[in-house]
């Protein structure tokens, strides 16, 4: 991957537009070029003499003009136009342009420049013990992976989280529950003992049982004393207690790799609640003691509110009056924990958008305690996904989707959609691949803040904004360079001579900024947009330039590297999207 700043086609021609504003004696900081508003203009277009004129007094058009001498002079510049009050137009030489293309070809990552490493935590997951991962997890799994990825492929240290909800008054629920059903179970004996295969549940007795003891609870108040008091004996250490939670963790823990696996997201460590739990007694003790946090009304809270602030910001309660402590308590300890653990640059949340207040409150309850002390904390929130309704995605029963429906759903319309194909050794694993892709590609395809509408039907398409359509235009792309080398033809020196191979290799040449900028906004949609910018940018190339058909020889190697080169970028952009291209569709 390329490391020097000069590494993009826009960074180079800026350097380029910053010497001859130097030349010209004017400051540089405006001496910077976007793209063309239209094509025919040019390919690039630098705006800076505008906010110089006022500053110089001088008429725009003159700066423009001392500009655009000095830039005529350069062999990587074809053409140079003044254009209305004096904006600059600016169209590469063809030299220059393959020069580029036959750069970002060679470099690894197609050409993404790193960034000077940070360790970068990303919490992202964050499923519930003896709970399925439901339509909200998806979400949090998909965007949590492409920003791993995206970040891992910039230079940084990442650490994938999955925070498991893991302890707290659901695990005395459960153990409550057990032990009313199950009463002679070896860990509630006098000398306690959990020997594996002993245990008569499994995953889906689990999400049966967890639903049915909540109930329980809310309608008897006996049951939700028994649950209380479970609670308690637990986290005190009750041996037989301890025994048949991990028991029952483990159990949720292997069915839900299996959800990660099969979504194709990866994490660095399954820490939860439970692992901060030690923590928190010193920790609100430290907090008392520096008047950190104060008693209210038997409560023990963290003053959060700030003169700047617009509307009313509540403190942040740390323990209830009962002692007990609560999410934010944990919260607060895992910052601390993972400080002392990682000690991160940034810890990234991939978390439902609906907790923003909550996150607002504990990162500045983080700071207040120097528990964060030189670290970026970031909510990365998100939006819902939704029926065909507009509203947040059910099951046609009306209960909240589980992640696996979803996921067979998507798999059964692509196994509809790649029926038939004969030239496939494997159509169960191309179902697979595309459906994941659909999925992936309609969650990460509007900005993460916004909901969307999951809809099997319209994400497998081939045609339209869809994960498939740009992994067949990278397929199609994959059977022109087979289909060339069965002829013996090999990619070769790139020119750029034909409108539609400029367009092409202008579309490539962004690949690497718009990886640096969907970081910095933490923002994987604006890969998607790119990518299917470029997947139909390749399609009127190839409409407009014979490939195969090409008359001249070295005309056919030129354009065999540019298919080369598109299908580089676009599978490293897939990639970065979690997205797998397969060999045939």
């Amino acid at each position: 991957m390329s490391h020097h700043s000069d590494a993009t086609l826009a960074s180079r021609v800026d350097h380029l537009l910053e010497a001859a504003f130097r030349d010209c004696g004017l400051p540089t900081d405006t001496a910077r070029s976007v793209p063309a508003s239209r094509a025919e203009l040019g390919d690039l277009q630098c705006n800076g003499a505008m906010p110089l004129a006022k500053t110089l007094g001088r008429p725009p058009r003159d700066i423009a003009t001392d500009v655009a001498a000095r830039l005529r002079e350069l062999p990587q510049l074809e053409s140079v136009d003044i254009a209305g009050p004096g904006f600059i137009n600016l169209r590469l030489s063809p030299a220059f342009l393959a020069s580029v293309a036959e750069e970002q070809l060679a470099a690894d990552g197609a050409g993404i420049v790193r960034q000077p490493p940070q360790r970068i935590l990303i919490d992202f997951g964050g499923p519930n013990v003896a709970k399925p991962l439901h339509v909200g997890h998806l979400r949090s799994l998909v965007i949590g992976e492409s920003l791993r990825r995206i970040l891992g492929a910039l230079g940084h240290h990442t650490i994938g989280d999955v925070h498991l909800g893991d302890w707290g008054l659901q695990m005395g629920m459960l153990i409550a529950e057990i032990r009313l059903r199950w009463p002679d179970l070896p860990c509630f004996s006098a000398e306690p003992t959990l020997p594996e295969g002993v245990l008569p549940l499994g995953m889906d007795d689990l999400q049966k049982l967890y639903p049915e003891a909540a109930a329980a609870c809310k309608a008897e108040p006996a049951r939700m004393e028994e649950a209380r008091a479970a609670t308690a004996a637990l986290q005190a250490g009750n041996p037989g207690y301890m025994m048949l939670w991990r028991a029952i963790r483990t159990i949720s823990l292997d069915a839900q790799r299996r959800d990660f696996d099969s979504l194709d997201v990866h994490f660095d460590v399954l820490l939860g609640e439970s692992d901060v739990q030690s923590l928190i007694p010193g920790m609100l003790d430290d907090l008392r003691a520096r008047h950190v946090a104060v008693e209210s009304e038997g409560a023990l809270v963290i003053e959060v509110a700030q003169e700047s602030d617009g509307k009313p910001m509540p403190p942040l309660l740390v323990a209830k009056s009962d002692g007990a402590a609560l999410y934010a308590t944990t919260d607060l300890a895992t910052i601390l924990d993972r400080k002392q653990r990682d000690n991160p640059d940034r810890i990234v949340y991939v978390v439902d958008q609906r907790q923003a207040l909550h996150f607002e409150q504990v990162f500045r309850a983080a700071h207040k305690a120097g528990y964060a002390d030189g670290i970026d904390l970031f909510h990365a929130g998100f939006g819902t996904v939704n029926g065909p309704d507009g509203k947040p995605y059910k099951t046609r029963q009306g209960g909240v989707a589980q992640l696996k429906d979803l996921l067979s759903d998507a798999i059964d319309k692509a196994r509809e959609r790649v029926a038939g194909n004969t030239e496939v050794s494997d159509p169960e694993a191309l179902a697979r691949s595309v459906g994941m892709a659909a999925i992936k590609f309609a969650d990460l395809s509007s900005y993460r803040t916004s909901g969307y509408i999951f809809d099997a039907d319209r994400m497998v398409s081939f045609e339209g904004r869809t994960g498939p359509y740009v992994q067949y235009a990278c397929v199609r792309i994959g059977s022109i360079l087979a289909r060339a080398s069965e002829r013996g033809a090999a990619p070769g020196p790139i020119t750029v001579d034909a409108p539609a191979e400029r367009a092409l290799v202008l579309d490539c040449a962004r690949f690497p900024e718009v990886v640096t900028s969907a970081a910095a906004n933490l923002a994987p949609n604006e890969i998607a947009d790119y990518v299917f910018g470029l997947a139909q940018t390749f399609s009127r190339f190839y409409n407009e330039c014979p490939v195969l058909a090409a008359e001249e020889e070295a005309t056919r190697a030129s354009r065999l590297a540019l298919c080369a080169l598109t299908r580089n970028v676009l599978v490293q952009g897939l990639t970065l999207l979690g997205i797998v291209v397969p060999e045939k569709m």
